[in-house]
């Protein structure tokens, strides 16, 4: 079913204003936004998704921004908005991140940003613990070997550039599987400033400490922690391609 959307100049109006200007704004704030978007081309937004903020669907909340569906010159795109009460003062620096992801073929492409604002592709798919959730029947192993495999060299790839992305322990939030690609999302925690360490972070968030950690034993049968650590080990030594693909042979990837 394809999705309906609103006008932008509705979004200073209740209940519509509680997206623009997430928690509360002024009216004069609310105007201010709704010109920066119309700079931007961005014409109408969709109420849709998994997550809500009282009665409305939208696709995503953090710290940092409300993250919705939108359209921009009739082309469908994920759009972060910046929360009023965020510590955050401008979207330009997490726009510069994601554009770094990009340089190695990670994440959802950048296409624009503004001081409240971060125009994204838009990716139609499902948060990866819904995702494994819902895996049954023949092929639903290979299907999650793919799909792990793909996350580990998008990691592998962040790591070569020193860009850690810092939220992957809480892999459930951050990564998302559509039909035609599967990404790390929401780089607003990122950093070229620390030790990367996304190998790390997703294979332990996978197969050792999470939630979805326990999911996946039930489909197929993990490696000992013990020899998964040791990999991982040797290769926060040296982050080479030897050592990370010594990391898939040990995960049966």
């Amino acid at each position: 079913m394809n999705p309906s959307f609103i006008s932008i100049k509705k979004f200073n109006q209740k209940p519509y204003s509680k997206i623009l200007g997430y928690p509360t704004a002024t009216t004069r704030q609310l105007n201010s936004r709704i010109k920066e978007l119309e700079k931007l081309g961005i014409k109408s937004i969709s109420l849709t998704g998994p997550t809500t903020i009282g009665k409305l669907a939208i696709l995503g909340k953090g710290y940092v921004g409300v993250v919705v569906l939108a359209k921009k010159n009739n082309k469908q795109v994920a759009l972060k908005i910046r929360r009023i009460d965020s510590q955050r003062d401008e979207m330009k620096s997490e726009a510069m991140l994601l554009k770094l992801a990009n340089s190695v073929d990670v994440g959802p492409k950048m296409f624009e940003v503004s001081k409240n604002f971060l125009v994204m592709e838009y990716l139609d798919g499902v948060k990866i613990g819904k995702w494994v959730d819902g895996l049954q029947g023949r092929g639903s192993v290979k299907k999650l070997k793919t799909v792990i495999k793909k996350i580990l060299e998008d990691c592998y790839r962040l790591d070569q550039i020193d860009l850690d992305h810092g939220e992957l322990s809480n892999i459930s939030k951050h990564v998302i599987v559509g039909e035609t690609k599967n990404a790390i999302i929401d780089f607003e925690s990122s950093s070229t400033n620390r030790r990367s360490s996304n190998i790390t972070a997703i294979t332990q968030a996978i197969f050792i400490g999470s939630g979805i950690a326990k999911k996946i034993q039930k489909l197929y049968k993990n490696p000992t922690k013990d020899k998964i650590i040791a990999s991982l080990k040797q290769y926060k030594k040296e982050k080479t391609l030897e050592n990370f693909e010594d990391i898939l042979k040990v995960l049966k990837l």
